[in-house]
């Protein structure tokens, strides 16, 4: 059986931009919110939330909603079977659960055997960065 969490899954580079650009409010409002909750007076938000600071937001946010599934090693490789694209799978080879995305031709997995909730954090890192950073 296979698990799927999240909801972003682009699957061309311009969806992946679309969705992308559609997060900027959001993370403009998280980051405001963090900050009225650090107490920022209105100089020392100006002063340290950049756009630097909104864009990182962002690409956390973007990461965080990727969909990610999550099922035995058996399951992804039936998966991935007839797969053209290159598959690139992080961890060990001993494991039995492996957690996987695929974008545009490509696909990252991560392997682990117990706590499925930082497996799936872990991939979406990789997966951001290694899948979607040039693209976006």
């Amino acid at each position: 059986m296979v698990e799927t969490d999240g909801w972003l899954a682009p699957e061309t580079p311009e969806d992946a931009r679309e969705q992308y650009e559609s997060l900027g409010a959001t993370a403009q409002v998280v980051t405001r919110e963090v900050a009225k909750a650090m107490s920022f007076d209105r100089e020392e938000y100006s002063e340290r939330v950049t756009d630097e600071v909104v864009e990182t937001a962002r690409d956390a946010l973007f990461a965080s909603l990727l969909e990610v599934h999550d099922g035995s090693r058996e399951a992804f490789e039936e998966r991935h079977e007839g797969f053209d694209g290159e598959v690139e799978v992080l961890g060990s080879e001993n494991v039995d659960r492996v957690v996987w995305h695929t974008f545009d031709g490509e696909a990252i997995a991560a392997t682990y055997q117990n706590e499925p909730e930082a497996a799936r954090g872990t991939l979406r890192r990789q997966a951001f960065g290694r899948l979607y950073r040039d693209v976006l």
